[in-house]
């Protein structure tokens, strides 16, 4: 029996939120190793762990996989989440990115000061309506199928949810312009894989609160 996944990182999401959320759709069970000293992040450096000297790490399939969209697109090609021919792919890939830019706005929030977040909150929902969201609500709208991409289940499906739930927890009326969008989110949700994820007691992470913050500051020696 193959081993399960491991992966390394902060009790946190941060960028291994989403590499969490594909192996869980993909039903995929995982370990974590949280990392809270610095002297852990230092044995990984030292023991070679780490190719470019940052985090996430995942463990699989005998290698230490770095850089969130390769670890991503390796999990989406293994478990039938990155469409069936090439422009599949590079559709599903462009919206993807698009989700996860729209998301790093959000993943950076905790660790600005307070008029910072204040800014960063005024972007992230003027991102969301006017650059993101609006394409996703056409390209639902266009495609005429339950998913983003092809007539079954991918990583940008997956994706967009996570980034639509990460933007609600902000403003939770953001989709009210979006009724394709609203539709999808539902959808999407019912899914068994996702709904099990999304219920209390699974390995997503919370909002990240300040102890997240200030674990993640002492490891990485900010």
């Amino acid at each position: 029996m193959a081993e399960k996944p491991r992966l390394w990182y902060f009790n946190g999401r941060g960028r291994m939120e989403s590499i969490r959320w594909l192996l869980a759709v993909a039903g995929v069970e995982f370990e974590e190793e949280f990392l809270s000293t610095r002297e852990q992040f230092e044995k990984l450096l030292c023991d070679g762990a780490l190719l470019f000297q940052q985090l996430p790490m995942v463990e699989i399939d005998g290698m230490k996989l770095v850089q969130t969209k390769a670890i991503l697109h390796y999990i989406a090609e293994k478990y039938n989440l990155h469409g069936k021919t090439l422009k599949e792919k590079v559709l599903i890939d462009m919206y993807a990115e698009g989700a996860s830019d729209l998301m790093a706005l959000i993943i950076g929030y905790p660790f600005l000061s307070s008029p910072q977040q204040e800014k960063q909150l005024d972007v992230i929902i003027q991102r969301a309506t006017n650059r993101f969201f609006p394409v996703f609500e056409k390209v639902l709208k266009d495609h005429g199928q339950d998913f983003l991409v092809g007539n079954q289940l991918s990583m940008a499906d997956v994706q967009v949810l996570e980034a639509i739930l990460m933007v609600e927890e902000k403003k939770a009326d953001i989709l009210s312009d979006f009724p394709m969008l609203q539709d999808f989110k539902v959808r999407i949700s019912n899914i068994p894989t996702i709904n099990n994820f999304l219920q209390p007691g699974s390995q997503r992470k919370p909002v990240p609160d300040d102890e997240y913050v200030k674990t993640v500051k002492t490891v990485l020696n900010w």
